[in-house]
């Protein structure tokens, strides 16, 4: 059994006791901020804080200063441009940044599904696409169907950070604009669970399959936003991503399988502190570029979130790099580790 499983599965049990006893009673959002203000050192900004080792240990070798210079050349030029809409076009950059998340966090569930829950029904390019596509909706496009005020919330804190409105966004949040979101998500995720089920070799991977979109949808639907979206950045993307870092690298590899979880992930908090360090830098970089001082927490929150954003666009194209690498797009068995193949 996964640790993700069992904290959002309790998180989400007492959601529903909370919905059923007490509805429309939720935490002050100071606590709401509480997961995303953690991953600022435990595993939700450091998750993407080792892409610089990535590329080489993908094909079985050590990073030299090449692949160290090319990685971060990637994210000066990726970051700084994103970084730069927030600036001209913080509306636009919200968007962007919605979408972005949406095709990475469904981009991982896919490498997830099919290296470590060995599912066996997702056998195509165009299903693993749609698959990928349905599972981003989870923690993006659900909280905005359940929780609309919130998600506006959040939405506004960013964009105003910039001086910027929502404008014509406005009406997503309307009961027209949910319907038509709840609607997408509803025929991605039923249309990817039926075309699985005919696939499936086994029931066993399937119910998995479905099992965590069962999970994730009661998850996303039942707890604040805030601090939904916060445990599964820590707790579940994150958590699995680190796992697959942990399998590329030789020497956490031999202490997972010699039962010593706890010096691999020690040995990758190592290799992932000095750029978490230089994030946290830039942190302070973005904070000049704004017209106002971030005033209070959730301006605060609200600034680390725009710095992820920054910082996913490059990330994303290494976690890409990866996948193609391990035939996670391809109809060969995904790998978990490197194999000096491209």
């Amino acid at each position: 059994m996964q640790p993700g499983w069992v904290l959002l599965g309790v998180v989400t049990a007492i959601g529903v006791v909370r919905a059923v006893v007490a509805p429309g009673l939720f935490l002050p959002r100071s606590y709401q901020f509480v997961p995303l203000v953690a991953s600022v050192a435990v595993l939700g900004l450091p998750h993407g804080a080792v892409d610089h080792l990535t590329p080489a240990r993908a094909r079985n070798r050590r990073a030299g200063l090449r692949d160290m210079a090319t990685v971060g050349l990637l994210y000066a030029v990726l970051g700084g441009l994103y970084a730069a809409l927030w600036v001209l076009v913080p509306v636009a950059a919200f968007v962007v940044f919605i979408l972005l998340t949406w095709l990475h966090w469904g981009q991982g569930e896919v490498h997830a599904l099919g290296a470590i829950a060995a599912v066996d029904h997702l056998e195509t390019p165009a299903q693993r696409a749609l698959t990928a596509l349905a599972r981003g909706t989870l923690p993006m496009l659900v909280p905005l169907v359940a929780f609309p005020g919130e998600y506006r919330f959040v939405a506004e804190t960013l964009v105003g950070l910039f001086g910027g409105s929502l404008g014509p966004l406005t009406g997503v949040f309307s009961a027209t604009g949910r319907l038509v979101v709840a609607l997408l998500v509803g025929t991605l995720l039923s249309t990817t669970l039926a075309l699985g089920y005919v696939r499936a070799d086994s029931t066993r991977g399937w119910a998995v399959d479905a099992g965590e979109v069962g999970l994730l949808v009661a998850f996303f639907g039942v707890v604040e936003p805030i601090l939904a979206v916060g445990l599964y950045f820590n707790c579940w993307h994150a958590l699995r991503h680190v796992g697959r870092l942990m399998a590329l690298d030789p020497a956490a590899r031999e202490s997972l399988a010699a039962g010593r979880p706890g010096a691999a992930f020690a040995r990758f908090t190592r290799d992932a502190t000095p750029l978490t360090l230089v994030s946290l830098l830039l942190l302070g970089g973005l904070a000049a570029l704004l017209p106002t001082s971030p005033a209070g927490l959730a301006d605060l929150v609200g600034l680390y979130l725009v710095l992820i954003a920054a910082l996913t666009l490059p990330h994303v194209v290494v976690v890409a790099h990866l996948d193609r690498v391990q035939s996670v797009w391809t109809p060969d068995r995904m790998r978990l580790t490197g194999d000096g193949h491209s």
